[in-house]
């Protein structure tokens, strides 16, 4: 069971939050690190994990990351939001209190909070650990370290293991805190029916059996990329190939055309650019000037990748990139923010993430000659640092057949798109809620 949070009365306006992936309001979002905090604070055992020692010997043998360590928490501004909750339950103090807070969440798995309807869910627990750092002037430079990543890297793939364990399951049941009690339960189900008049229970829509122990899923990560049932998602116009099917269960988010070869994707316009997003690989050049549809995976959905078009893979590959990096205008770091940190700065900073994050690339030459050479780009945000790829090069792909994966998280994801090709009647970046994987998403017009 999650640590106890900490009481307060005090009520702020709920904030809306694409896909639910950090708290709901500053309020809550101290309410639940408060309560992380205070259960580290009270254990008398501080042994670290091996994979957090080797972090913290490169924190304390290298100058140069000592100093960004060290200054992004010094950065923080010191008034009352960022200092403690309403309650006084401390927050991160430096290196070595995160050291021990990331130790905890090291072996606990994403649990369902429902606090006085408020909380919403923490989806990604180490992300709002890090959220006042990550606005400071020394923390943009520290999460665009090369060092700094690759340590972190191997400290989310040190949880990764411990959410493929069945230990990580516990969170599972029934109780307020799991997954399948009344209101967690009730926010899967009502993200998965988005049809209007459908009313289909978890078990009808998912692979899963609720007679067995947390409904037969073996671990955190076992139920995260849960499948859908045999013709629950169904493939839009299988037949036809001037049809585009959604590649993932997402909300829209942002469409753009004529984009360029490079751009300035850390200002605040955040726009496209596409060597940068694309790894500059030598096939980027027949982007330039194209289309890119890009749309968000909420914390509930299902977390697979569909092929949008019937073709050829030609390249799928995972490129390495940053973690918890977000641009300078979300933070304390620009003049204009006055000493406020956006913590939703993952989230505003979706096309930057697409620049900049570890990010899987999959170029697929569609059979429809009129789509040709296409890409589909999933891009892992904060902890989804892991992009399993399901296909491989010269493999034959019908649209609707699994390309991969997310492993634990939401995210985002572009499908791209060359110059010339007529794409077009995409879903409005204005509905509110997702679009189903694998059905239509955009027509091709010869």
């Amino acid at each position: 069971m999650p640590p106890k949070h900490c009481k307060h009365g005090k009520h702020i306006p709920r904030l809306h939050r694409i896909g639910k992936w950090m708290p709901s309001t500053v309020d809550a979002h101290h309410e639940w690190l408060g309560g992380v905090i205070a259960h580290v604070d009270k254990k008398t055992s501080h042994s670290l994990h091996p994979v957090l020692h080797e972090f913290k010997s490169l924190i304390e043998s290298n100058t140069r990351v000592y100093m960004l360590i060290s200054a992004m928490f010094a950065e923080i501004p010191r008034n009352s939001v960022y200092q403690s909750d309403p309650t006084g339950c401390p927050q991160i103090r430096d290196y070595h209190h995160l050291l021990q807070v990331l130790n905890y969440l090291l072996t606990t798995a994403p649990s369902w909070s429902d606090i006085s309807h408020r909380v919403g869910l923490v989806g990604l627990p180490i992300n709002a650990v890090l959220d006042w750092s990550m606005g400071t002037p020394s923390g943009y430079a520290a999460y665009l370290d090369p060092e700094i990543n690759a340590v972190l890297k191997k400290v989310l793939n040190a949880w990764g293991e411990f959410l493929r364990s069945p230990e990580s399951a516990a969170v599972l049941d029934s109780s307020a805190y799991g997954w399948f009690g009344e209101t967690g339960k009730t926010g899967l189900v009502s993200v998965a029916n988005i049809s209007e008049g459908s009313g289909y229970a978890f078990e009808e829509m998912f692979v899963c059996d609720p007679k067995k122990k947390y409904h037969g899923f073996v671990s955190w990560d076992d139920f995260f990329t849960r499948l859908f049932r045999e013709g629950m998602r169904p493939v839009a116009s299988a037949e036809d190939d001037n049809v585009i099917a959604s590649a993932c269960e997402s909300q829209p988010y942002k469409l753009a055309h004529n984009v360029k070869r490079r751009d300035t994707f850390w200002i605040k316009t955040q726009p496209y650019s596409i060597m940068d997003m694309l790894a500059h690989d030598p096939l980027a050049e027949r982007f330039v000037g194209g289309t890119v549809y890009q749309a968000f995976l909420s914390a509930l959905s299902y977390h697979r990748w569909h092929a949008p078009v019937s073709g050829k893979i030609v390249k799928a590959y995972v490129a390495d990139g940053t973690y918890y990096a977000e641009p300078v205008y979300e933070g304390v770091g620009d003049p204009d923010q006055k000493e406020k940190i956006d913590f939703a700065g993952q989230v505003t900073a979706q096309e930057y993430n697409t620049a900049t994050a570890t990010r899987a690339v999959v170029f697929i030459e569609a059979d429809n000659p009129a789509i040709g050479l296409m890409a589909f780009l999933g891009v892992g945000m904060c902890e989804v640092s892991t992009c399993d790829i399901t296909v491989a090069e010269g493999q034959h792909v019908k649209k609707g057949d699994q390309l991969g994966m997310f492993h634990f998280g939401g995210s985002t994801h572009c499908l791209l798109f060359r110059k010339g090709v007529n794409v077009h009647g995409f879903p409005s970046t204005d509905i509110g809620h997702n679009v189903p994987v694998r059905s239509k998403v955009a027509v091709v017009s010869p």
